[in-house]
């Protein structure tokens, strides 16, 4: 054999055989493709605020900042204090505590939606009008002229749903809102609609239509709007012939599907759960929430808890033991991989961030230890596959983008810069970066 020559490994299948394989799976590879595409890559909001439209005002997430922190002032006005109540040590509590102060100065509201579904209720067609009009030039406005203290990165409406008894109504807020936003300059990037009580998929695709309408209308590209799902009905879970009707939901939003919101309440009525047992632990909406998770893995539509209704308002021990409540749901639901849920009152945020810069900071040394020993191929107690690591990465992203850890921290552990941290979380972006030490 000549120099440079290299010996052919024998085999025994024709060449032919692996092309008429490769041709057969095509469809297969492009619908893998277009059907699971994968986690878009971007922030995630922690949580979602509701306001009732008549609510809704500019300050609304400046005052829901300065009302939490008036709460933690009264409530809990040391870290000591706050961390009994929730149960963190002396270290912890305090790193969490600095951190919860400095978020509700910094940017309180992550995700807010104004509602006109069951928040805002019935009112007389020129009232709503009206309503969803000043919601357009306010959430305009903000985006404009806001910073993360006074307007919240994520900002849209809750219509009402597409059942015939509301059908129109909720049409027309939708176009009155996303018209008054055009005529004042255009679409926000932080836009986000939600369709409430949703049965069928021929609902999701009703709404998919109206925004394809819209957007001829407007000259805007295709599927320039999105919205989210709300799952509040057993229909939406499972349909009449077995099937998981969240899973056709999905497909029928045509790309268009970009979170499904868990309704804790509204669920649990329509199963026939008592009113003292409704809540976002209950095993009914375990099940729930475990087949809509089964049916956006992988699609890129994003996850959402639902709500506690216990408020934390009264006297003090009342509201620790709100607090108590709403700390421990929000850790469950994260443990679980629902990283966003509904926060209905400014005494919820104390308490919605410190369980998720709790859960972050906890788990910080270790995660950021064991992907810097897989991407170095440096071992250890832990085998870990590609998998976990963009588990790994993933977990430490959405640790900077809430505020729970610090960018320079976690290059210092991990090694990983954020372009390092986002290519083991999203693959196929490629570009891994080891940070200079």
């Amino acid at each position: 054999m000549g120099q440079g020559q290299q010996e052919r490994v024998p085999t025994s299948l024709a060449g032919a055989v692996a092309e008429e394989i490769g041709a057969s799976l095509a469809p297969v590879d492009a619908a893998l493709e277009r059907l699971y595409p994968g986690d878009p890559g971007t922030r995630q909001p922690v949580h979602t605020v509701y306001v009732p439209g008549d609510r809704f005002t500019a300050d609304t997430v400046r005052e829901w900042g300065d009302q939490a922190l008036a709460a933690l002032d009264e409530h809990a006005p040391d870290a000591a204090l706050f961390g009994s109540v929730l149960g963190m040590d002396g270290a912890l509590a305090e790193d969490v505590y600095a951190r919860v102060r400095a978020k509700l100065e910094r940017e309180p509201v992550e995700d807010l939606r104004v509602d006109f579904e069951d928040g805002y209720g019935h009112r007389p067609d020129a009232e709503e009008d009206e309503t969803a009009a000043r919601a357009a030039r306010l959430v305009a406005e903000a985006a404009a002229h806001g910073t993360p203290a006074t307007a919240a990165p994520w900002t849209g409406i809750r219509m009402k749903c597409m059942e015939a008894a509301v059908r129109d109504r909720g049409i027309r807020t939708l176009d009155i809102f996303l018209t008054g936003l055009m005529r004042a300059g255009g679409l926000p990037d932080g836009l986000v609609l939600t369709l409430p009580k949703v049965t069928y998929a021929e609902q999701v695709t009703a709404m998919a239509r109206l925004l394809d309408a819209f957007e001829k209308t407007w000259g805007l590209a295709p599927g320039r709007i999105g919205f989210e799902i709300q799952i509040e009905t057993s229909q939406s879970i499972v349909a009449a012939d077995g099937t998981a009707t969240v899973a056709r939901m999905i497909q029928a939003a045509d790309g268009r599907a970009t979170g499904l919101h868990y309704g804790t309440f509204d669920y649990s009525a329509c199963l026939g759960v008592s009113a003292a047992h409704q809540s976002s632990d209950h095993p009914a909406a375990d099940h729930a929430k475990a087949v809509m998770q089964v049916a956006a893995a992988g699609t890129g539509v994003r996850l959402s808890d639902g709500s506690t209704n216990v408020l934390p308002v009264g006297p003090t021990e009342q509201v620790h033991d709100a607090w108590r409540l709403h700390h421990g749901l929000v850790r469950r639901a994260l443990a679980r991989a629902y990283y966003q849920g509904w926060d209905m009152h400014p005494g919820h945020l104390p308490t919605r961030y410190a369980a998720v810069f709790a859960f972050y900071r906890e788990g910080f040394a270790t995660a950021a230890a064991r992907l810097r020993r897989y991407a170095e191929r440096s071992g250890g107690d832990v085998m870990d596959e590609p998998a976990t690591a963009k588990a790994l990465a993933g977990y430490l992203l959405r640790g900077l983008d809430c505020g729970a850890l610090d960018e320079a921290e976690v290059a210092r552990e991990s090694g990983l810069d954020r372009d390092g941290l986002e290519g083991f979380a999203s693959p196929r972006r490629g570009g891994l970066t080891v940070s200079a030490q």
